[in-house]
């Protein structure tokens, strides 16, 4: 299955304050979710955010947060987006308005992310986590929690495959923008 983008949504889960400085790689999470919010914002995907308990572990970075401009960010508890019942009512809403796929981004990988992608994934989303823009505090959480998406119906995909799932096709004006974010 490919991304289709209007039929799709981005999610950008808990890149946080307190929580990414504790990540491997953290810098390219964050480039590679700026890269994803701008390709989103380009091709005219919904973009959506959500922060895990944000009094203890901060905000949204200040470049994520920069990028994602007035996307809605939600606080939550739960460490699945679609076990918030403000998450799971929008993005709900995203299916019933022909967006059934959702691309997923974020940290960490083996809690968050992976309950986030498993949960749509059984709800009757079409998922697609994002492997370089996704971390762990260890890499081989990172591994496991890529190797159960896929057990669980979950497409892995990068960041370069997304923007160009996205844009379908070369030669204009978005695909001279957007290459130039992957070179």
């Amino acid at each position: 299955m490919l991304i289709d983008g209007p039929k799709s949504a981005l999610l950008i889960v808990d890149v946080q304050e307190r929580l990414l400085p504790a990540m491997a790689d953290p810098d390219i999470v964050v480039k590679n979710c700026g890269i994803l919010i701008k390709a989103a914002n380009t091709v005219e995907v919904p973009v959506l955010a959500s922060e895990q308990y944000p009094k203890g572990l901060g905000h949204t970075v200040a470049p994520v947060r920069e990028a994602l401009g007035n996307a809605p960010v939600f606080e939550k508890l739960a460490f699945s987006c679609w076990r918030d019942k403000l998450l799971k009512s929008k993005l709900i809403d995203f299916h019933e308005h022909g967006r059934p796929m959702v691309v997923v981004a974020g940290i960490e990988a083996h809690v968050c992310a992976l309950q986030t992608c498993i949960d749509l994934c059984n709800a009757g989303f079409g998922v697609f986590a994002v492997a370089d823009a996704m971390s762990s505090r260890a890499p081989s959480s990172v591994d496991m929690a890529l190797h159960r998406m896929r057990q669980a119906g979950v497409e892995v995909v990068n960041t370069e495959m997304a923007v160009f799932e996205l844009l379908k096709a070369a030669g204009t004006a978005d695909f001279k923008t957007l290459s130039a974010l992957i070179r």
